[in-house]
């Protein structure tokens, strides 16, 4: 099944290729991509419209589906690239495994993309399969050269460095995880690194998980974290610039200018913290650290 779509994907792409690579390449050399970093369940059209939009619109875009973090990935993948095609893109699922995404003929496949899309499930299983290979070295090249990246849940946890894994490091028992604000409690790894200045944080409003992100900003480096709430999509402008759309809101903790308990302290305090919340149409610039509303 993976060869099949893999052969089909290659076919759609060929066609996609323009007849001037070089001239192409260098033309966009120098532009940087957009992320689309959607906090979870369901979205609204309208967001998946302007991820369509983003990536050249009706008739233009062509995306490429990666939904290895969900074991049922294979159904859901296919799923969201028959979404996709309703609105007028070329999309194509991609399902691969490690080995499969070092190979050079694979990751030529990605090589006229406008946009990549990252499922949800499991942000550890994606990447896994994906980080440090030359399908993600690729990924990183369409990103550079304009194309937008985006991802829902765990596809959005991954696109950041550091990577929130899910796993609290203390408490084992569901039932009181994220009780405290806590230095060594939040466990991360590195993701794709398409976000390098703040972690992201999904499903946030909805499954309370202001103590998880805001133990991770007071601990660690780079002390600015974004929480997106479900329907709801960070989008990062290639400027850096920051701006929501969809359902809810995002909260934005910035601890980069507070004071912060040093030392080896479990409880973690700090003063000075700024704390955003941030709904569709609102901004956040974190060069400056202004936020503004609608």
């Amino acid at each position: 099944m993976v060869r099949h779509v893999t052969v089909s994907l290659l076919s759609a792409v060929c066609a996609w290729a323009p007849a001037d690579l070089a001239a192409q390449s260098t033309a966009v050399a120098e532009r940087a991509g957009t992320l689309f970093i959607v906090g979870g369940g369901s979205q609204p059209a309208a967001l998946v419209r302007e991820f369509v939009t983003r990536a050249g619109g009706a008739g233009a875009a062509r995306i490429v589906v990666f939904a290895m973090a969900s074991v049922d990935g294979a159904r859901s993948g296919e799923a969201k690239a028959a979404d996709l095609r309703e609105l007028g893109a070329s999309a194509r699922a991609l399902w691969l495994t490690r080995e499969q995404a070092n190979e050079d003929s694979v990751a030529a496949l990605l090589r006229e993309v406008t946009g990549v899309w990252f499922g949800g499930g499991d942000q550890n299983r994606l990447a896994a399969i994906l980080r440090g290979t030359k399908v993600e070295r690729a990924i990183h090249a369409r990103f550079r050269a304009g194309a937008v990246v985006g991802g829902t849940s765990a596809g959005a946890a991954v696109l950041s460095y550091p990577m929130i894994t899910g796993d609290e490091l203390q408490r084992r028992d569901t039932t009181e995880s994220w009780t405290r604000i806590q230095r060594g409690t939040v466990q991360t790894d590195s993701g794709f690194s398409l976000l390098t200045n703040a972690v992201v944080d999904q499903h946030f409003l909805r499954r309370k998980r202001h103590n998880r992100l805001l133990s991770l900003v007071l601990a660690d480096a780079p002390h600015l974290g974004v929480g997106i709430d479900e329907g709801t999509a960070l989008i990062v402008e290639p400027d850096g610039r920051w701006r929501v759309a969809g359902a809810s809101a995002a909260v934005v903790y910035d601890a980069r200018e507070a004071q912060r308990s040093n030392g080896a302290a479990p409880v973690l305090g700090a003063t000075g913290v700024r704390m955003h919340v941030l709904p569709a149409g609102a901004t956040f610039d974190p060069r400056t650290g202004i936020a503004t509303l609608r």
